[in-house]
């Protein structure tokens, strides 16, 4: 019989270690290129971007490949959504603004199947070949939760209470947009998402937000231990270099 895939992000935070992503517009092909280069996990967008149900299989398989964890950010707090992407292959849900332990708390009831939770039972691809695969599955279901509000800020130390939320996830665009910013960079909006990690990381659990470049080193020291970066920068980035010295 076939072992049940491995989730490397989640493996990664359990034994303390740091786990990144890459974010971006996706394809299968594109997983498949991109999986080798070392990323621990590949963001899927089916939030903002164009990922539907019917993509999910074929991503997931791409980053099965290359044993790298397959994460989709889905665009509503639904039980049906969060199971029903995780029964096409996705290892890792992410879900947005989770303002509440009591939303929070719902997420998990949606992703594990018993005892921790009552996930619709069935056996999607990731189960095939699996012995005993619905026992296996809580121990390799990854689940990121998004703080992007200000209210989740206020109500940070209730979300941080509840278990089996591997990641909590500070993202300050919807977050400096409830404080009234557009501009993510605005100084009380990177405090306030810095204050927040800082909530995260003293309280024993996982952090994680967006990164770049020039601005991950310093997430990293405030003790940030998942991190995403979107690789269309590095492209921008390679064609000016490229182009400057074509012309």
């Amino acid at each position: 019989m076939a072992a049940l895939r491995r989730n490397r992000v989640k493996h990664k935070l359990q034994d303390g270690k740091l786990a990144a992503a890459v974010m971006g517009p996706m394809s299968a092909n594109l997983a498949d290129f991109i999986g080798p280069l070392g990323f621990d996990g590949i963001w899927f967008e089916a939030e903002h971007g164009e990922v539907d149900y019917g993509d999910i299989p074929n991503l997931s398989r791409a980053c099965d490949l290359w044993g790298v964890t397959s994460i989709v950010r889905v665009n509503r707090n639904v039980p049906g959504i969060i199971y029903r992407t995780l029964d096409l292959g996705a290892q890792a849900i992410c879900v947005p603004h989770v303002n509440t332990a009591d939303e929070a708390r719902a997420i998990v009831q949606a992703a594990k199947f018993h005892p921790l939770g009552v996930r619709g039972i069935t056996a999607g691809r990731w189960a095939f070949g699996v012995e005993n695969a619905l026992a296996k599955a809580n121990d390799e279901t990854l689940l990121i939760v998004l703080i992007e509000d200000i209210v989740a800020v206020r109500n940070l130390p209730e979300i941080l209470s509840v278990d089996h939320i591997d990641v909590f996830y500070v993202a300050p665009g919807d977050l400096g947009q409830s404080m009234g910013y557009l501009d993510r960079s605005h100084p009380e909006v990177r405090a306030t998402v810095e204050r927040a990690l800082g909530q995260i990381v003293a309280s024993g659990r996982v952090a994680g937000t967006l990164v770049t470049d020039a601005t991950v080193n310093g997430f990293l020291g405030l003790g940030v231990r998942f991190v995403t970066a979107g690789w269309t920068p590095w492209l921008t980035a390679g064609a000016e270099g490229f182009l400057a010295k074509v012309r």
